[in-house]
């Protein structure tokens, strides 16, 4: 069985897939058997035969070099750029959590290491059809800890408190921060990274820049955030 961690972000846009692509590069490349996966992926686009291509996941297989299919990595994808909840009232296809649990186990008898990714911010709902299905209802099912994704910039103690204080509360173990499109010697980000870490007693493990191809982190202490 592999072992597993879950990214969640502050928000859309903080640069999840971004971060998630460069831990699962160091995973990787440190020789570890390296998986990526996505409960529902809602904004993809559509190849000329009609089908819809994954395109967090082709991001993450082309910044890390994994070569596991595109098809494992996630159970439901939808087109429209909107919630997966209300993307599943437009589409069809409702997740379903059991068969997100079953493909998470197949893929969790393959590979070593299995990296999570969230949708949107924690408290992004999957589906309200015939369940209310939250992120935290996957995080719980499969026993998953979680690094917390955020943008350096302004806002975001804030986003990071409220974030970190309702994952507690929902009793979701956080293993850190990773600050993303971070400015060395921004004074205001320098201060963020300090204010985030003094208010949630969490630490930022990482500080990612636009166009960093590395993220750095020793790939022995990245595994062992892994449970």
């Amino acid at each position: 069985m592999s072992k597993n961690l879950f990214i969640a972000g502050t928000g859309t846009d903080v640069g999840k897939t971004f971060v998630t692509g460069l831990i699962v590069k160091n995973l990787h490349q440190s020789g570890r058997s390296t998986a990526y996966f996505k409960a529902a992926a809602s904004g993809n686009l559509r190849s000329s035969d009609g089908s819809l291509i994954f395109g967090d996941g082709l991001s993450i297989k082309n910044s890390s070099g994994i070569s596991q299919p595109l098809k494992s990595m996630c159970p439901y994808i939808y087109e429209a750029a909107v919630s997966p909840h209300f993307a599943s009232q437009l589409e069809g296809n409702p997740v379903k959590i059991e068969f997100v649990k079953n493909c998470f186990e197949k893929l969790s008898q393959e590979y070593e290491y299995i990296t999570v990714e969230g949708s949107g911010g924690i408290l992004c709902p999957l589906c309200i059809d015939e369940k209310c299905t939250q992120l935290e209802d996957i995080i719980k099912m499969l026993d998953l800890s979680c690094l917390i994704v955020a943008d350096a910039g302004l806002g975001t103690i804030n986003a990071v408190g409220l974030t970190a204080f309702y994952m507690r509360e929902r009793n979701i173990p956080i293993k850190g921060i990773i600050f993303n499109r971070f400015h060395s010697g921004s004074a205001m980000e320098e201060d963020n990274l300090k204010m985030c870490e003094a208010i949630t007693g969490l630490r930022v493990i990482a500080c990612v820049s636009d166009g960093d191809t590395e993220i750095n982190i020793n790939a022995d202490t990245l595994a062992s955030l892994y449970e």
